[in-house]
């Protein structure tokens, strides 16, 4: 199920929406206003420089841990009530001891091992929220279902993943190109109601990919190109998406992301294989897929966002391409943990790890929760030490990537513990 499809997904019973809540850590929003002009320019000048050289990585990359605070307030099962919540403890290096805990019962279970959001701004998530649903009325996506666009809020979600520019028009940028990508996902694969037809999902897939990586036509067919391309919603987003972060991207970096759309492309035909014929993939099957239906995309477009380029030999090579990979695959397995909450129970036709877990192993959902939040931290530990290893000899570029990445983590985890499309 795609991310815009789970916001009227009917929420799952109240014991698993309550076994998934205990699960999920809950990372503390860092606004910037109120924080000391000091403070400001450090949370900035990790993403935007970093040190270099040896001895610097602490100094780069913030430490993460179970960031317990703020939590959704919970409710006592008979009386329906709200209990209260503690107050949110000071963030930053060092102070992760100080930070108030959340209630015991919270704290029988794990948490997502994950760095807090560098920054909070929601006047900047709101501009680019409001620039966006313009954006999506012009192109025809989500006819009718714009105000559900809005509220799930996009443009914070961006705000939230790139800290490293408050241009709204480079961050509108990147929140087209992925809303794009997730209305590829619905209107061709989860949702008959936005025109889904799992029989000609491949084929579509492949002449949305023309939108994306313009295909070179004979003159005779080059006007019916243009209609093929001007007639679906979907074509024109990610044609415009693409046009957008051309601005500020070199050719190199939107070839990188073409790259990483082409496998997103491949991962939706894989899924829909999968549905088609009832087949329930292995978890390692399911890694594979969900490491290409992930958010790599995103992930990819950091340092265009940020206004700087990784070269893409240095993207590619394994020491690079291997830590990334591995915080894409984390990063959406936080939207599977998040997304369990609010699916269906009874359809039988969305997959999530925890789900997977539990049917190839034959435990239960909890101790299939309990494996993925296992899985999620044990990737980012390992991108926590791959990147650190790359602090000593990597070039600034790669650096100040990395450490776009590990901020790029945290937001994602802010976003999906505050969107209304969880609560």
């Amino acid at each position: 199920m795609s991310l815009l499809s789970r916001v009227s997904a009917p929420a799952a019973v109240p014991e698993l929406a309550d076994l998934v809540a205990g699960l999920l850590s809950h990372a503390s929003r860092r606004s910037q206003e109120g924080q000391p002009e000091g403070q400001q320019e450090g949370l900035q000048h990790r993403v935007l420089h970093g040190p270099v050289g040896l001895g610097t990585a602490s100094a780069r990359f913030p430490p993460a841990g179970p960031a317990v605070l703020p939590v959704p307030p919970a409710r006592h099962a008979e009386s329906g009530t709200e209990s209260p919540q503690p107050p949110s403890g000071p963030t930053g290096l060092g102070t992760s001891s100080l930070r108030v805990t959340a209630p015991a019962r919270r704290q029988r279970v794990p948490e997502l091992y994950c760095p807090p959001p560098l920054r909070d701004d929601p006047a900047l998530a709101e501009e680019v929220n409001d620039r966006l649903i313009g954006w999506a009325a012009e192109t025809g996506i989500y006819p009718g279902r714009l105000d559900q666009l809005r509220s799930t809020s996009f443009g914070r979600f961006i705000m939230l993943t790139h800290p490293d520019t408050d241009d709204a028009d480079r961050l509108l940028a990147a929140a087209k190109c992925a809303v794009a990508e997730w209305a590829a996902d619905d209107h061709y694969c989860d949702d008959e109601s936005a025109g889904s037809r799992p029989a000609v999902l491949a084929a579509r897939l492949g002449v949305a990919y023309a939108a994306a990586d313009p295909a070179q036509m004979p003159a005779r067919y080059r006007q019916d190109l243009e209609q093929q391309m001007l007639g679906d919603p979907v074509r024109v987003a990610l044609r415009s998406g693409i046009a957008h972060l051309s601005r500020y991207a070199s050719h190199a970096q939107v070839n990188r992301l073409r790259h990483e759309l082409a496998m997103l492309f491949v991962a939706f035909d894989a899924e829909a294989s999968w549905r088609a014929t009832g087949h329930t993939p292995a978890v390692v099957e399911y890694l594979i897929h969900r490491q290409q239906n992930s958010f790599l995309p995103c992930i990819g477009a950091i340092d265009a966002i940020g206004g700087y380029e990784v070269p893409a030999e240095a993207y590619a090579h394994p020491r690079v391409r291997g830590p990334v990979l591995k915080a894409a695959l984390a990063a959406t397995l936080v939207n599977d943990l998040y997304s369990l909450a609010r699916q269906s129970t009874s359809n039988g036709a969305d997959f999530d790890l925890p789900s997977i877990i539990a049917a190839q192993e034959g435990c239960s959902l909890a101790e299939g929760v309990a494996r993925t939040v296992d899985i999620h931290d044990e990737l980012v530990r390992d991108f926590e030490t791959e990147a650190a290893v790359l602090a000593a000899d990597g070039s600034p570029a790669v650096l100040r990537f990395m450490a776009g990445v590990w901020a790029w983590l945290g937001g994602n985890l802010a976003w999906h513990s505050s969107s209304e499309r969880y609560g």
